[in-house]
């Protein structure tokens, strides 16, 4: 499993491998459990689709959209067992019913057919206390799409209800590790949002690590040692095609992340004798160093603004976040609390810099109010997570923790309460990064 302290992966990955785990299982798909629960969140029935004239759907609608908004820790969905009726458009709810059961919403519909081979989703969801209709809709779709549609109105009834763009019609990107010694294969996988649908972009025999996403979404950039050193690529998900991006023979070349408006990338380089901080311009390929100095700076992160970058620098003796502009200059350090600081993130406001803090050998995932003084609140139990990662809105995160010999991944909700464990039956993950919104 990748060491705990990020500061150093990079480093270490020349002399081991970045995981340690037996063989896969469902072609990288992952088990899935949620666990936890927030006794204020907000109540609502999704009652199951009618299907009327339709033949077994390989996809429960309602399912996903139950589980979609259990997992974002903003809403206590009904469990199916306890559904008493089953109206499939408003003007058969019975709201009495749904105020017996302390419902303050409900969300009901049907998946019928539209010919063609498509299905058409209706969907209404309802206040049950004043009886109004919130929303009304409905989807053309294949059998194989319901899934995504599911996640659409998941998303559709959270920017609703909660007035915050929902996240769940978004994808996920990690790596995993199958088999042991020469057998060992390693994989970048893009899945959705929690966790279905995993469909692998690169293997490798040789270590994959920090995948990142590009903001329109339709690339990625990793790192990968299947040369023998470490090399940035960018891999195209439309096209399948992959463009070198830095290969520095001397050194190390890691941890990318893509600005804002998608024409750069910040990187790591040590070609230069030390691992300090790069801007790579895609476009004209020309570098242009933002650290001077002989500590290790690495794992840059830019913030929303696109005026400056956040990175993992030991210049102070531990590993701690610190502050550059864009275009370089002195550094300034953020982080203060707990023994070190590394692998930041920042929301999309800007306002929340999550990060893994160490205090003696446990390492758990930290949350920095960066409008607030710098107040910091925990999001994992430990003793080994890493590497976080926000959904587009902050309403969740997804990080990786190892558990025994191997790596899993947990997408928890912002207040901690609600946590998604996602693992390989037998197998490792890590690396996790959350994709930006789909484009329509």
């Amino acid at each position: 499993m990748r060491k705990p302290n990020p500061l150093y992966v990079l480093i270490l990955l020349l002399a081991t491998a970045l995981f340690a785990g037996p063989a896969a299982a469902q072609s990288s798909g992952l088990d899935i459990q949620i666990v936890g629960g927030v006794k204020t969140a907000t109540p609502i029935a999704v009652v199951p689709f009618a299907q009327p004239g339709v033949a077994p759907l390989p996809t429960d609608v309602a399912d996903v959209i139950r589980n979609d908004l259990n997992r974002s820790g903003k809403f206590r969905s009904l469990a199916k067992s306890d559904i008493v009726e089953f109206p499939a458009k408003g003007a058969d709810i019975k709201f009495a019913t749904w105020r017996l059961l302390k419902q303050d919403f409900i969300t009901v519909g049907s998946v019928s057919d539209a010919g063609g081979g498509m299905l058409k989703i209706n969907y209404e969801l309802w206040d049950v206390n004043k009886q109004q209709n919130l929303l009304a809709a409905s989807y053309t779709a294949p059998a194989g799409d319901l899934r995504g549609v599911a996640h659409q109105i998941a998303d559709a009834i959270y920017q609703k209800i909660t007035g915050v763009r929902g996240a769940f019609w978004t994808r996920i990107a990690y790596i995993t590790q199958v088999g042991l010694g020469n057998n060992t294969s390693y994989s970048l996988v893009v899945a959705d949002s929690d966790g279905y649908n995993p469909q692998v972009v690169a293997r490798s025999h040789e270590s994959l690590m920090s995948p990142a996403w590009s903001p329109d979404g339709k690339k990625i950039a990793y790192v990968s040692f299947e040369s023998g050193n470490s090399q940035i690529y960018v891999q195209d998900l439309t096209t399948g095609a992959r463009q070198l991006v830095e290969s520095h023979a001397k050194g190390i070349n890691g941890a990318p992340a893509w600005s804002p408006d998608g024409r750069k990338l910040a990187v790591a380089l040590s070609y230069v004798g030390n691992l300090e901080l790069f801007v790579l311009d895609l476009a004209s390929r020309q570098e242009t160093r933002l650290t001077h100095n002989l500590a290790i700076d690495t794992e840059p992160v830019w913030a929303p603004d696109g005026q400056s970058i956040y990175f993992t620098s030991d210049r102070s003796g531990r590993a701690q976040i610190y502050k550059i502009p864009a275009s370089g200059g002195t550094g300034e350090r953020v982080s203060f609390q707990g023994q070190s600081n590394s692998n930041a993130d920042i929301s999309y406001d800007g306002k929340q810099l999550a990060m893994v803090q160490s205090n003696g050998n446990v390492f758990r995932i930290a949350v920095m109010d960066l409008g607030l003084g710098g107040q910091v609140h925990y999001l994992s139990p430990g003793s080994l997570d890493f590497g976080p990662s926000w959904a587009p809105n902050a309403s969740m995160l997804l990080y990786g923790a190892t558990e025994g010999p191997r790596g899993v991944l947990y997408a928890t909700s912002a207040d901690g309460m609600v946590r998604q464990r996602l693992a390989l039956a037998n197998g490792s993950v890590s690396d996790p990064a959350w994709g930006p919104y789909r484009q329509q």
